[in-house]
């Protein structure tokens, strides 16, 4: 995959599917250790015992829509391309939690990409589920959390289009403010997908 968002946007519909009603994303891009870590996390049934003897096989998969699960593996690939890692804890009934690592300046290493489209993608096909999503640039955070945005709408919903267009132009802008005051411009490259 090109941008490391569609990599995450893959993993939280794989906990969606486990029956998530709670998807945290964090991606945490330390500048001055060379590390950017991406964790995604959430409540579902966890992964399948036949899964979990080889979490990145991508011939093992619990989704009924294709026969190959290519999410954990090539977010795996894409982590030890770039010096990095991917670990995965997971417990039957209890969730699962997939953790990222890669050298934040490595020539391989994908863009992170545009994560307003996919945070706010993932809201609109899953109004039911609360996502919560922080974005780290060198100890500055940008936070968002569902819950707190559905008390602020009279139906509980978020899939109105006009409200997700403002909530994506929010976030992006928002990134874009947090990359720039802290010198880099990689989250302006969500403005082009």
């Amino acid at each position: 995959m090109r941008e490391l968002s569609l990599h995450i946007l893959d993993i939280a519909e794989n906990g969606i599917t486990a029956g998530a009603d709670c998807i945290e994303i964090l991606i945490n891009e330390n500048r001055k250790a060379d590390l950017l870590t991406i964790v995604i996390e959430d409540n579902g049934r966890g992964m399948p015992a036949e899964k979990l003897k080889n979490p990145t096989d991508p011939f093992i998969t619990s989704r009924t829509t294709r026969r190959v699960g290519l999410g954990l593996s090539l977010l795996a690939a894409a982590a030890q391309r770039c010096d990095g890692k991917l670990e995965i804890e997971t417990e039957a009934g209890h969730g699962s939690r997939v953790t990222a690592t890669f050298r934040h300046n490595h020539i391989d290493r994908a863009p992170i990409g545009d994560m307003a489209s996919t945070i706010t993608t993932l809201i609109m096909g899953n109004p039911q589920i609360d996502f919560v999503y922080s974005h780290i640039i060198d100890g500055e955070e940008f936070a968002l959390d569902t819950r707190d945005l559905k008390e602020g709408v009279e139906d509980h919903s978020l899939i109105d289009p006009v409200l997700m267009h403002h909530l994506t132009q929010n976030i992006r802008n928002s990134l874009n403010r947090l990359a720039l005051k802290n010198g880099t411009s990689e989250a302006t490259e969500g403005n082009h997908g």
